[in-house]
């Protein structure tokens, strides 16, 4: 490979290659460059990175650890599996790394809301932590299938003082809580501030996500080497827009021998039209403000998409990984709902550890992969979050 340096991206337009981007209306443009120049006014200043810093240390309780999970290794045999325990994080998910900074950001920038979609819930719990923490309003779009799935993470943003509006148009989900949520910030854009909850969007929220994000891979490297005396073989994620993975990756892109997957959602089959699998299945594109990988229908519509996991049920991807994908520096795969299944029991029953729906993906992947190597080499697998939102799910859906 070569020495091309990963940091660089994107460039000052908000392109990762080809893709990214602002594919917005001419008067949008002028408040992305606005919370652009905010974002990279306040990401100089000492004392904003002190604050963010003290806010990570005692109020998530980073760093998160590494934990190696041995007894699930040695049942499948080959590989050493370990997992960066993100699910420890207070929320629940690596969510709050780039809730605190984006609510840090909206409070600098003097926003009077705070608006934001959410799948799973995990974005949407975590922002209006952090909202109540500054003192903004919040405003949440979910879809009304994730609300009557999620009901843990529904009653906790409205504990945590969020509007909390349901959304039933199309497909009631991820894809038409971003629709929504989008339209109620266009009402005010120089006021309201949209909170996205990935690496996805319009410059520079790719880039700003991104960077709140990177603590996680910035920590497992130094964590792994000082546990292991050497850098894992494989990393993994799972993908929706791809924030955990991103953030995960970040810190290893310029290290030549470590491996990278991303773990899309298969659903019910890459053969049927009930997956979410972009990467895998989908096209270049637009969307959401940005270019990157799609799944599309037929007439060039966004494709009603599904997967198991609420969080991961989106028809786009984050740019970044479009172009990693295209440069070939990381691999993605995916993992079908009965996988992830398998895989959300397996290590809950093993370790102790229930995962979030949308992490077991990366799971599934580590637990498919794990024998096909030798004992010595080694899957970092992030675990973006914790089960306890798909327990009663998960617990109807299995007859437990």
């Amino acid at each position: 490979m070569s020495k091309f340096t990963y940091a660089e991206m994107p460039n000052k337009d908000g392109f990762f290659g080809e893709f990214g981007g602002q594919i917005i209306p001419p008067e949008l443009k002028q408040i992305m460059d606005e919370i652009n120049d905010a974002y990279e006014e306040i990401r100089q200043k000492p004392e904003f990175q002190a604050e963010l810093d003290l806010l990570f240390a005692d109020y998530v309780g980073r760093p998160s650890p590494i934990y190696h999970a041995k007894r699930l290794s040695e049942k499948l045999g080959g590989a050493q599996i370990y997992l960066k325990r993100e699910d420890l994080n207070h929320t629940g998910a690596h969510k709050i790394n780039h809730c605190l900074g984006e609510a840090l950001l909206a409070k600098f920038m003097g926003k009077t809301k705070v608006i934001a979609e959410t799948g799973a819930g995990q974005h949407g719990v975590a922002l209006a932590t952090a909202c109540a923490l500054v003192g903004i309003p919040c405003e949440i779009h979910m879809g009304q299938v994730d609300i009557e799935k999620e009901h843990p993470n529904v009653t906790k943003m409205k504990i945590l003082g969020c509007k909390l509006v349901s959304v039933t148009r199309g497909t009631a989900t991820l894809k038409d809580a971003v629709d929504s949520a989008f339209e109620e910030y266009l009402k005010d854009p120089v006021n309201f501030i949209y909170a996205i909850g990935s690496v996805v969007g319009p410059h520079p929220f790719p880039k700003m996500v991104r960077d709140f994000q990177s603590i996680i891979g910035t920590e497992a490297r130094e964590q792994f080497q000082a546990k292991t005396n050497h850098l894992p073989d494989y990393v993994t994620a799972c993908v929706g827009g791809g924030s955990n993975a991103i953030g995960m990756f970040s810190a290893f892109l310029n290290d030549d021998n470590v491996n990278f997957v991303g773990v899309e959602p298969a659903g019910k089959g890459l053969d049927t039209q009930e997956h979410s699998a972009t990467l895998t299945l989908g096209k270049p594109s637009t969307l959401h403000g940005m270019k990157c990988y799609v799944l599309e229908t037929e007439e060039g519509e966004p494709m009603p998409v599904h997967s198991i996991a609420s969080g991961l049920d989106y028809p786009g991807v984050g740019p970044q990984h479009s172009y990693l994908k295209d440069l070939g520096r990381v691999q993605y795969e995916s993992a079908s709902d009965q996988e992830c299944l398998d895989a959300f029991m397996e290590l809950s029953r093993i370790e102790g550890i229930i995962p979030a729906l949308e992490s077991a993906h990366a799971v599934a992947w580590a637990m498919r992969k794990a024998p096909t190597l030798s004992k010595d080499q080694t899957i970092l697998v992030n675990l973006s979050g914790r089960g306890d939102k798909d327990a009663d799910y998960v617990a109807e859906k299995l007859g437990l």
